[in-house]
């Protein structure tokens, strides 16, 4: 900014801004524009402002007769409150106009200065509040970070003399900064405010926000936030689309995500789906195995109107044909994947990347076609604009691994370090298991301890743990592995990631508590994990969310229920949203321990904070309360969930008939079947003799 004397300063004590919040300084050694001349106990400003015939001035401005760059200039040179008052001196009977000094405070570059210089126009020259002005220096405050001057700047605006309301800008520009800074929850808050005060939001705000949210894997609030926009009457626009098909395919709501591509179709042309709507939801379907619907998609994607027969449709791109290749080949329909791949460059115009041909060779290396991956890995070395990466090098490891011929997968490992591809831990695991089913034991306890001493980071990965643990097992060597699960659990030999990273290159330096547990969780060490993954819950250093989804799952697994239970609740204190998948284990964990109560509390909770469950979830809800014998609260959900058009009804018809059934109130189930059958659904053969087999028992019972 600019550089001071400190005998010329004023004082610094720390700025007591607005609501009582102290600001923090800059830099201790350039100045910080004070304010607390005119700020009472309670953080807010009073000012009285003189009506026009209480003040002295011209009958008219003298903003044409002023040099703005000369004043500005005149301004950057002072260094104190006192400096800025005698240069504004000249004017301070308000000879300039409000939109000339707001013009001004737009075009100064400092927000310490700008503020003084709000502070000038309303203690000294009794300019009154304006919004516009306020706006511009909120900008500025805003562009310093300075995020508790800015909100203060905001509360300061309603407190004044007379009030002035924030503003759409006003509020859009503070929530926008707050986003764009990951300050997710302030943000929120400020957006709640908005609202309150009546102030309708924007299409790019709310995007902001949504797009925050996803980033920050927060699914709950992405969709809370696309309803407000939704109600606000703001049609969502491309961008905003295709975030909401990324959040509802992370969140598992398949169905949802595949409606919104749906309603761009039947918009009438405003907005279109484009090759990452459709890529985005493919790529969801893939992440969860739902390959069945993936190529459902797919095969509508190709069967629309295109150029030609040559060309595809223009929402298909290269991401989409990787996508596809990988599909095929988890389908076991490896020759498909073969002739999507070599017709890609037809297809797109565009040249399969390096990602292409890793999956290709995956798939091949899959379907026992090693002789078409040797080929294909060969071919990349010779094909301009791909080059061969770890991936690439690892998939081959893997599949000479597959045909047992270690030495070729040493050869290839080579190779990859002689072209300067750094292996990771994938690598040396890969290369490891290979080694152990030949038998080449002394091979991996040698590469094991060099990677330990050399510090290279592999060497704490969880992977390379877990296959040696593995290896050792397999081969008999049960003290080896109990001695690496000795060093995984002893506290002295675990190190959180600073001191694991400094500590690299020392044997003795250990793996970090979260990576411990995650390998001792893999390798179905139960009580080791448990234990260590309490202490570290103890201490505060589970910091990921995968470390309790890991132990949840594995609690589960084995039976351990109220571990679970456990787990589940200790993640939720620490204030993670857990997935889908998380709560539908959670809430059969409950019900094993018989606690529906607390289940009820749970689902209620998820439902409340904006999380939308897929079917399965509000079905497992169903069968605990009736688990519970609370058919009040099963009629109560049903009538609901009918509500509902997302839910299949007849799918949830056949689970409220089950959930009587069970409890042995046949009439029930019953009327449930005839109320599907009457509602004009077709019975599946399997509700037919449900029905049949609840109606001849209701009979015998008569």
């Amino acid at each position: 900014m600019f550089a001071i004397q400190p005998t010329t300063l004023y004082p610094k004590p720390p700025v007591t801004h607005l609501c009582g919040c102290v600001a923090p300084s800059i830099h201790s050694g350039k100045d910080v524009w004070t304010r607390h001349n005119n700020i009472h106990i309670n953080g807010r400003r009073r000012h009285q402002f003189n009506d026009a015939s209480g003040v002295t001035t011209t009958s008219g401005y003298w903003d044409r007769n002023v040099d703005m760059d000369e004043l500005l200039s005149s301004l950057a040179g002072t260094s104190n409150e006192a400096e800025l008052h005698a240069v504004m001196s000249l004017y301070s009977g308000r000879q300039l106009s409000q939109r000339f000094m707001t013009s001004l405070l737009s075009r100064e570059p400092d927000w310490r200065r700008s503020l003084a210089i709000l502070d000038w126009m309303h203690a000294v020259a009794s300019y009154r509040p304006s919004v516009f002005a306020y706006n511009v220096v909120l900008r500025n405050v805003l562009r310093a970070r300075q995020w508790v001057l800015a909100a203060g700047l905001v509360d300061e605006m309603r407190s004044s003399s007379p009030p002035v309301a924030p503003d759409r800008f006003t509020y859009s520009t503070l929530i926008s900064h707050l986003g764009k800074s990951g300050r997710l929850d302030e943000a929120l808050s400020w957006l709640q405010k908005m609202e309150k005060d009546g102030v309708s939001g924007d299409l790019v705000l709310y995007s902001t926000l949504i797009d925050l949210s996803r980033k920050l894997r927060d699914y709950s609030k992405a969709i809370s936030l696309f309803s407000r926009l939704r109600r606000s009457g703001i049609r969502p626009d491309l961008v905003a689309y295709n975030s909401m098909i990324h959040v509802f395919g992370k969140a598992r709501l398949f169905s949802e995500a595949r409606s919104l591509i749906q309603e761009m179709l039947d918009s009438g042309g405003d907005v279109r789906p484009d090759a990452v709507s459709y890529s985005t939801l493919l790529g969801m379907y893939a992440e969860d195995g739902r390959y069945v619907d993936a190529l459902s998609l797919f095969n509508d994607m190709m069967s629309s109107t295109s150029g030609g027969d040559d060309q595809p449709p223009p929402h298909l791109d290269l991401t989409a044909f990787n996508i596809m290749i990988d599909v095929y080949g988890h389908l076991g329909m490896a020759r498909e994947a073969d002739r999507l791949f070599w017709s890609i460059q037809r297809r797109t115009g565009a040249r399969p990347g390096v990602v292409a041909y890793n999956t290709m060779l995956r798939v091949y290396g899959e379907a026992g076609l090693y002789g078409e991956a040797i080929h294909l890995f060969r071919l990349m070395e010779r094909t301009d604009g791909v080059q061969r990466n770890v991936v690439t090098y690892n998939t081959m490891i893997s599949i000479y691994g597959k045909t047992l011929e270690h030495e070729k997968a040493t050869a290839v490992l080579r190779e990859m370090q002689r072209h300067g591809v750094r292996p990771d831990a994938v690598s040396y695991s890969t290369i490891i298991s290979i080694w152990g089913k030949a038998g080449k034991i002394d091979r991996v306890a040698k590469l094991f301890q060099k990677l330990r001493t050399s510090g290279d980071p592999a060497a704490a990965d969880p992977v390379l743990y877990r296959t040696m643990i593995s290896t050792y097992e397999r081969v008999g060597l049960v003290g080896h592995a109990k001695r690496l699960l000795r060093e995984l659990v002893e506290e002295g030999r675990l190190l959180d990631d600073d001191a694991a990273a400094a500590a690299a290159s020392d044997d003795n330096s250990g793996v970090p508590k979260e990576t411990a547990v995650a390998i001792l969780a893999e390798a179905g060490r139960v009580e080791e994990a448990t234990a260590l993954f309490r202490r570290a819950v103890n201490m505060g250093e589970v910091k990921d969310v995968s470390v309790f989804r890991t132990m949840i799952s594995l609690h589960s697994r084995h039976g351990r229920h109220a571990n679970a239970v456990e787990v589940f609740e200790k993640m939720r204190e620490a204030g993670y949203f857990p997935d889908t998948n998380t709560i539908g284990v959670a809430l059969n964990a409950y019900g094993k321990i018989r606690a529906f109560d607390r289940a009820e509390s749970v689902y209620r909770e998820m439902q409340d904070e904006g999380c939308m469950f897929p079917d399965r979830i509000h079905f497992q809800m169903l069968g605990l309360l009736g688990a519970k014998r609370d058919f009040e609260g099963v009629e109560a959900l049903l009538e609901r969930l009918e509500g509902d058009p997302s839910i299949d009804r007849k799918e949830l018809g056949m689970v409220a008939a089950g959930v009587y059934e069970r409890a042995n109130r046949l009439d029930d189930a019953s009327r449930i079947l005839r109320q599907m059958c009457q509602g004009g659904n077709t019975m599946t053969p399997s509700a037919e003799s449900t029905w049949a087999r609840s109606q001849s028992s209701s009979s015998s019972s008569s």
